[in-house]
């Protein structure tokens, strides 16, 4: 597909507004949505509303007047549509590693009777190194690869429902079905999906996501966690923090846990983080998440069809398969993402060998796919990667 044609459907993208809701620099084709999101233009406004009118000018009053200390909840309810959950059933806060250490906690406790933790070894690292120690800490658990076989004798199930590797999708309503019907519980890792696509976790017994990558919130933005109503009274949160007791300002010598959901808060609310969460929430508020889905079918296969075999495709082919990222295996791959940013043009590395590109179809258009696989083209024919200054590792790839 030529450029002209990329650009006429810019033009007739029903997504086409949104792109003008956040900043990119100019130049600069951002395919790396699925590990930090672009910065929306309302961002700066709100955290400096948060700095100085609600602190500046509240001080410790806005814990109540500015709805500081009902935060995780209240972020939760706005956060729940995009994962198909309701009212009550998400808690915003903490880290990703964190959800997970409370998600598989809670869940081994509602199967005491079983000793095998199911995970995916390719699972993104933070999952499997958080289920390791938890059972090092038990002492007597399992953690067994789900290459290995059935769930049959497993008390969780732990999976992510796009892998951050290579962007394919695993069939969530089908695994939730099986896994529960062996006795276990599912818990949904939905970090690179959320934001990306219709996700929908609501059979499920817990679900975990971060709000950095598609979300747009920022880096280091809160966590989530969704807890299925059929455990909110059963359910309970090994990190006992006193956000999570009945009333934390009664200040009393025992942990006695809150009702529904928000026994699942820990600590204090970081504020200026909710602040920008609250800004990327206002335009997702307003997303037609089919339309997301769609666009991010269109853009991936664009990107496909235009790198066509010059690299190795280690996503699915298939576009119902994938999430909204594409990766290809180069044995020198480094240094090609690095001279690729160079041009204008971000992705990242995946070691050992993996190039992820993550289309985030609310501020990427096809003209910018269309000159992001040119640009690839390019350094790989012309060798441009060969650079000696594109072999050093830099800290974060």
């Amino acid at each position: 597909m030529d450029r002209d044609r990329c650009l006429a459907l810019d033009a007739a993208d029903p997504l086409r507004a949104f792109k003008d809701e956040f900043v990119l620099p100019k130049g600069v084709v951002y395919l790396v949505g699925n590990s930090l999101g672009a910065l929306p233009r309302r961002t700066a406004e709100r955290v400096r509303q948060t700095v100085e009118d609600e602190w500046g000018k509240e001080l410790v009053g806005g814990w109540n007047h500015s709805g500081w200390y009902a935060q995780p909840l209240t972020a939760g309810d706005r956060l729940a549509p995009l994962i198909g959950a309701g009212p009550g059933q998400v808690v915003v806060g903490n880290t990703t590693s964190i959800a997970v250490y409370q998600a598989v906690a809670a869940a081994l406790r509602l199967r005491p009777e079983r000793r095998v933790i199911v995970s995916d070894v390719h699972n993104f690292p933070t999952d499997h190194y958080m289920i390791q120690g938890l059972a090092g800490l038990l002492g007597d658990y399992e953690v067994r690869d789900v290459s290995e076989g059935g769930f049959e004798d497993a008390a969780v199930v732990l999976l992510a429902e796009v892998d951050y590797r290579t962007g394919a999708r695993l069939d969530v309503p089908s695994i939730t079905s099986r896994v529960q019907a062996a006795g276990a519980l599912m818990v949904w890792d939905v970090c690179h999906s959320v934001g990306a696509m219709e996700v929908d976790v609501s059979q499920a017994d817990f679900a975990v996501g971060c709000t950095y990558k598609y979300l747009n919130a920022g880096p280091g933005a809160p966590a989530f966690l969704y807890v299925n109503p059929r455990h909110h009274a059963a359910a309970e949160n090994v990190l006992s923090g006193w956000n999570g007791h009945a009333e934390p300002f009664a200040f009393e010598p025992g942990y006695r846990p809150a009702e529904g959901v928000r026994r699942f808060a820990v600590g204090t609310p970081h504020v200026l983080s909710f602040a920008a969460l609250e800004a990327a929430l206002d335009v997702w508020e307003r997303v037609p998440m089919d339309a997301v889905r769609a666009k991010s079918i269109a853009l991936t296969s664009l990107f496909v069809d235009l790198v066509g075999d010059a690299l190795e495709l280690a996503s699915p082919a298939d576009p119902a398969a994938r999430g909204s990222q594409v990766t290809y295996l180069h044995p020198d791959g480094y240094p090609v993402m690095r001279a690729l940013i160079d041009r204008g043009v971000h992705g990242d590395f995946r070691a050992p060998d993996a190039l992820r590109f993550g289309f985030a179809p609310l501020y990427i258009g096809y003209a910018d796919v269309h000159d992001a696989a040119t640009t690839l083209l390019e350094v790989l024919d012309k060798g441009l990667w060969r650079q000696e200054k594109y072999a050093r590792r830099l800290a974060v790839t």
